[in-house]
């Protein structure tokens, strides 16, 4: 009985508070609309919050009372995960206050929505380009940030994603071997366009191995007359490789490979 009475009375509260939330979206009153739109805020409750702020947010354009109304808006949008509409806010708001109590801030969160709207390095990377520009011109915007630590982590995972995908893209080369053309060349081309754009990727090591494995299967599979300068590529790729990871973990299968291609130009 007393857990029954105890569901009654709940049910009976949420009840209670849709019919006065109705009520009060219905209401005229765009002071108590603004007013408890901020204490739903503050209760964490986004939904509703939002859906006030966007009633009121018209009437109170350029009032002293806008700035925190699209911020608050904005955020309201962050913790519904409705990461586009937030990043459009925290726009308009810096379009609207660039010097604003919230513009630190909101040029940090533009950044933060595309960061976690970016997907699989498998799909479309757009996300992950705005994250990199919004973090870019946060940190040069506000450079002794305590958000600006946190900034260039985001940046470097961001940059590290886009390697990752590149890497992809150089292995699935790799992969298709001399099916329909030199496979190995746009592998090799791949891979080094990306060492060149993201230097200092987590993923550099690899992108560098695939570099010299797919020289060593572009020159096993050349015609005699391409064999010699295409295995002494392969030495210089080794050097390149080992110089930098002599303990990595594909050096054992670098050394082989660099073996084999000695082994060829000294013959030759």
């Amino acid at each position: 009985m007393k857990r029954l009475t105890i569901y009654l009375l709940f049910g009976a509260f949420i009840l209670t508070s849709c019919t006065q939330y109705q009520k009060l979206l219905k209401s005229t009153d765009n002071n108590l609309k603004f007013n408890e739109a901020k204490a739903y805020f503050q209760n964490k409750d986004y939904n509703r919050a939002s859906q006030l702020f966007e009633d009121v947010s018209g009437y109170y354009r350029h009032t002293d009372k806008d700035e925190d109304i699209m911020y608050m808006l904005a955020e309201c949008y962050m913790h519904q995960k409705d990461y586009d509409s937030a990043s459009d806010e925290f726009k308009a708001y810096i379009k609207s206050y660039p010097k604003g109590q919230y513009a630190e801030d909101s040029y940090y969160m533009i950044g933060y929505c595309a960061y976690l709207n970016s997907p699989d390095p498998r799909l479309d990377q757009t996300a992950t380009y705005a994250a990199i520009d919004a973090f870019s011109n946060f940190v040069q915007t506000y450079p002794m940030s305590d958000k600006a630590k946190q900034a260039y982590t985001y940046l470097a995972q961001m940059k590290d994603k886009l390697a990752y995908k590149e890497l992809l893209n150089a292995r699935l080369y790799y992969n298709l071997g001399t099916y329909m053309g030199n496979n190995y060349l746009s592998s090799v081309i791949v891979a080094n366009n990306a060492l060149k754009k993201y230097p200092d990727t987590k993923y550099r090591e690899d992108l560098m191995f695939i570099v010299l494995q797919a020289k060593y299967m572009e020159a096993e599979y050349s015609v005699p007359d391409l064999k010699d300068q295409r295995y002494r590529d392969v030495i210089d790729e080794y050097y390149n490789f080992i110089n930098e990871y002599p303990k990595g973990k594909d050096a054992k299968t670098a050394l082989a490979m660099f073996n084999q291609a000695q082994k060829y130009v000294k013959e030759k």
